[in-house]
């Protein structure tokens, strides 16, 4: 379950990755609860400013895959990872001194999503130079249940410490500073024990060359347009757990927090059990992408909270299998030289779907509450599901033709 762990360079990645996770899902929850006092509840303002962050990805996020292509990746993550800490200190100084605004929110958002155009596809694509082919898929899933421990442990911190601090500005701090972590352990790597890739030279075409591609390879194109799909509304539950909390429940700052680690409690034990697995498979891609769906309908329709609570548990199993088990088959199935840009175009649908389906939840939830928001969200992914089978089905059809017709 942890092989990858004796590699000596994933293992300062790791442990400096999970300070950092913390951090970030301190923050994001401290952004959250600040965009609902600053609007005062306003879930569409809620669903904007999520939809801000991730938007960016939608627009450039194929560029960030080329250059992750293109140039060191080690380089590229420390100096990214340094801009995130300074946007963090910069609305925790904002919010203490009693000066952020609603657009301030929006413009950290946005500024945060672009840098993220170019470091996520980066650090995914840095994973298989840490530790090889053969521990990838350990590495993704540890990755994960690194992620989502941090999403156990930061909303509930950031939870408290709003309480006690009475704001969120501090917490905005306190994560600027966990950045040192990740950046330290990017810094003190062992560069000779990294299974560099070649460099792709700079050509034109790259972009297009990346699509045709991933178009070309069916074991490429059904996770990719599944995870777009169930990403579409994953990415807004998050929104929709605050709004269940808060709305639904009258929920506190410290129980809110708790209903986020109830759910990443889930995706943590999701992400050990796919760390036992050697290789994913269509099966358990499926399997979580149906469950997911599934358990969002049987969330929406949680009558008490402590119910509410316990249905988070195996959303979040179902949501990291079919999440790790679609990032390890598309890594595997992807030779190194255009390893950055199929994951550029993984991302861009993983996250980019994040700028329309957090606003429609949002408006969901405006008009019906947010128990409809969180139902229509599973029948979403479920109809998304059947979909995204079909549509590799037809794409891979149509190709077959017109190979034999050439």
């Amino acid at each position: 379950m942890f092989r990858s762990l004796k590699n000596h360079n994933y293992r300062l990645f790791a442990s400096g990755s999970a300070v950092s996770n913390v951090g970030g899902w301190m923050q994001r929850t401290a952004q959250d609860w600040l965009i609902l006092d600053l609007t005062h509840g306003s879930a569409t303002a809620l669903g904007t400013a999520t939809a801000l962050q991730f938007l960016p990805m939608l627009l450039f996020g194929l560029f960030g895959g080329v250059l992750a292509d293109r140039y060191p990746k080690r380089p590229i993550l420390i100096v990214a990872q340094s801009m995130m800490a300074v946007l963090a200190l910069a609305l925790g100084l904002l919010t203490i001194t009693g000066t952020a605004q609603e657009w301030h929110v929006y413009v950290m958002a946005l500024t945060l999503g672009l840098i993220s155009c170019v470091e996520i596809p980066t650090r995914q694509t840095f994973v298989v130079e840490m530790v090889g082919r053969k521990d990838l898929a350990n590495a993704i899933a540890l990755n994960a249940s690194i992620f989502n421990l941090a999403r156990v442990v930061g909303p509930a911190v950031a939870g408290v410490l709003i309480f006690v601090l009475g704001g969120t500005g501090p917490i905005f701090l306190l994560n600027a500073l966990t950045f040192a972590a990740v950046i330290s352990s990017l810094v003190f790597m062992r560069k000779h024990e990294l299974n560099l890739a070649e460099p792709v030279p700079r050509a034109k075409g790259q972009l297009r060359e990346g699509l045709r591609y991933v178009l070309s390879k069916q074991e490429l194109l059904m996770p990719i347009l599944l995870i777009g799909f169930v990403s579409m509304f994953a990415q807004a539950f998050s929104m929709s757990i605050a709004l269940m909390a808060r709305e639904v429940f009258s929920a506190g700052a410290s129980s809110f927090g708790l209903a986020s680690s109830m759910f990443a409690l889930g995706a943590l034990g999701g992400g050990l059990m796919a760390a036992r697995r050697t290789t994913p498979s269509k099966k358990v891609l499926l399997t979580g992408a149906l469950g997911f769906g599934s358990f969002l309908v049987a969330v929406g329709l949680a009558p008490v909270y402590p119910v509410y609570l316990a249905l988070l548990v195996p959303a979040g199993i179902a949501l990291i299998t079919v999440n790790t088990a679609a990032n390890a088959s598309v890594q595997l199935a992807t030779s190194p030289e255009m390893r950055g840009r199929v994951m550029g175009i993984y991302l861009l649908v993983f996250t980019g779907g994040a700028p329309l389906g957090a606003p429609l939840v949002g408006l969901l939830s405006e008009l019906g509450g947010p128990r409809v928001g969180v139902m229509l969200s599973g029948v979403l992914v479920l109809a998304g599901t059947g979909l995204a089978l079909l549509m590799t089905r037809m794409i891979g059809a149509r190709r077959r033709v017109a190979l034999a017709t050439a």
